[in-house]
């Protein structure tokens, strides 16, 4: 009964702040408002430690979207993690997740973002770590290494921000924007953004940390952990506009996109596709923000928010009516058995694919439209539209192989759409993902963008998407008979579905040099080292005990010896 309680406690206290703050979002951006709140939290002779908070429309919308999903997922995870005795303890990580999520919209300061920063990174840990097994660990591990690196930067950012008396970054990024010191700032602020939004080469820990609770990766994917780095450059965003920093994020960013919507298409365990598309979508943010457009990558963050943590639902409802089984290759037909699911499933994957008139369509057209409108290169226009192309194909793939045909397992099974507590959760978020797009639109962009393109660069999405779906398609009904007669096919399927070897470069390749430079040392332990070392001295030693031993017998022949041994020495050197 205190299970239940504590997640219907924290289900209605999230939600009801959830509504409290957009309501004062909506107002704070119709008024054009920011509060800059102060607190001295201790004042010592003249040293004072303040704590600084902003609120603006765009901390208070984002910190609504972020609680509106995590009631949501602590609601589903009432009944998804019912038979977990610890439950109260999950409750509480997520709810310190949450909190340290908090912490870092709302910090101006970069150490309170550092806090806020931090926490994620360590209840991120905790989560992943959930189920106690050698592949959780291992998860778990990657994912913290990946990020404490983002971590180091910003400890180096935070030194290099003393030399402007103070680490309110707010004041000083217009004034300073061409300044060494900043632009050093500013890359330090992008290398921990690289790694907190699993961009290239930090991507190999954001599949790997699949190994969470399906609710957990919900939250994760949505708008918590892998959105912090994107929102940080959001606020950072003067640092990358018109220098080499905003270049080098296009190019990394542009690379995610492809790789992981390539990587997309070959794999088969159902959250690992779902984590391939956000790691594809990140790219799609980083991408339109390091070309100038913070408020654009602002807006598909929180539509991508909503359809990707549907998507999540349904795929932890999907898992766990298949009895924990992830692979794509033993669904079909679930749409007989779980109707309901599936009707959200394809929703949310329409979403994702940018169908029109969806939540996903506003932020995703409007992004390529404005790529299109820009100056920019053939690559960087050409990784835009194929990757969004590669988004429609994978997403294809996955309805596929999950809801067409026979289902692939045993006759008598389990699945059903009785999961009410579940499909609750889910059917919120469904609302969100058919509406938040044109919502957000018109609150944020109370006067339309005139993009003033031609017919054919209008209709180029349209038409990739549709290329993409067709490609998917293609690809489930003759990946089997191509893949397996070919072994040269074979290594190129396995190379996309390793992301590029990044998992093994990111553990094995760099352990490996270790393990060599442990051998050397080994060598040398057992070789020189040791007979000129601990071996000689141990010789040594008991050499010398051997002769001391000798002396103390008492034997009158030595002491006669040594007598004369004295008496000769005085006699040479004295006389």
């Amino acid at each position: 009964m205190l299970k239940m309680s504590i997640c219907l406690i924290s289900f209605f206290s999230l939600i009801l702040f959830s509504l409290t703050l957009l309501v004062f979002g909506m107002v704070f951006l119709y008024y054009d408002m920011i509060y800059f709140i102060e607190w001295e939290v201790l004042s010592l002779n003249t040293s004072s430690i303040v704590m600084t908070f902003l609120f603006d429309w765009m901390s208070l919308l984002f910190m609504s979207f972020v609680l509106l999903i995590s009631s949501l997922v602590i609601l589903y995870s009432k009944e998804y993690m019912a038979e977990d005795k610890f439950i109260n303890r999950f409750i509480s990580l997520v709810l310190m997740f949450v909190l340290s999520m908090m912490m870092l919209i709302i910090s101006p300061n970069l150490i309170s973002i550092l806090l806020g920063w931090d926490g994620l990174g360590l209840v991120s840990y905790c989560l992943v770590i959930y189920f106690q097994n050698i592949k959780s660990f291992n998860a778990g591990m990657l994912t913290a290494l990946s990020n404490r690196i983002g971590d180091v930067a910003l400890l180096m950012a935070i030194a290099w921000m003393l030399n402007y008396g103070s680490w309110n970054y707010i004041f000083y990024l217009e004034f300073k924007v061409n300044d060494l010191s900043m632009s050093i700032v500013g890359g330090l602020i992008m290398l921990a953004a690289m790694t907190k939004s699993a961009q290239i080469p930090f991507s190999s820990w954001l599949p790997a940390a699949m190994a969470a609770p399906t609710p957990v990766s919900a939250l994760v994917h949505s708008s918590t952990l892998v959105t912090a780095g994107v929102y940080l450059l959001i606020r950072f965003n003067y640092l990358l506009l018109d220098n080499m920093l905003g270049q080098f994020l296009l190019l990394i960013a542009g690379l995610t996109m492809f790789m992981s919507g390539l990587g997309a298409n070959f794999e088969f365990d159902l959250k690992k596709i779902i984590a391939l598309s956000t790691l594809s979508q990140l790219g799609l943010m980083m991408m339109i923000l390091s070309m100038g457009y913070s408020k654009l990558a602002f807006f598909h963050l929180l539509t991508h928010a909503m359809f990707k943590a549907l998507l999540f639902m349904c795929a932890g409802s999907i898992i766990h009516n298949m009895m924990n089984s992830q692979d794509i290759r033993s669904m079909g037909g679930l749409c007989l058995n779980m109707p309901l699911t599936s009707s959200f499933f394809n929703i949310s994957n329409l979403a994702l694919c940018g169908m029109p008139f969806m939540a996903g369509f506003y932020s995703k057209d409007l992004i390529l439209e404005m790529a299109s409108f820009s100056y920019i290169n053939m690559y960087i226009y050409i990784i835009y539209f194929f990757s969004t192309g590669l988004t429609v194909s994978y997403s294809f793939r996955l309805v596929y192989y999950s809801m067409v045909g026979d289902f692939n397992t045993m006759a008598l099974h389990p699945m059903n759409d009785e999961s009410w507590l579940m499909l609750k959760s889910m059917m919120t978020l469904v609302m969100m993902s058919m509406f938040s797009g044109s919502l957000l639109m018109w609150l944020m962009f109370p006067s339309p963008l005139m993009i003033s393109l031609t017919i054919y660069m209008k209709l180029t999405t349209l038409i990739v998407c549709l290329i993409g779906g067709f490609t998917g398609y293609f690809m489930s009904m003759t990946s089997l008979f191509f893949f397996n007669k070919s072994l040269y096919l074979n290594k190129v399927v396995s190379f996309f579905m390793m992301m590029w070897f990044m998992p093994y470069i990111s553990t094995t390749f760099i352990i490996k040099m270790f393990f060599k430079m442990g051998g050397i040392m080994k060598l040398m332990d057992q070789g020189w080292s040791e007979y000129f070392g601990s071996n000689k001295l141990f010789n040594s030693l008991m050499t010398f005990s051997q002769i001391n031993q000798v002396v103390h017998h008492n034997n009158v022949k030595l002491y006669l010896f040594s007598f004369m041994i004295w008496f000769f020495f005085f006699f040479f050197f004295f006389l």
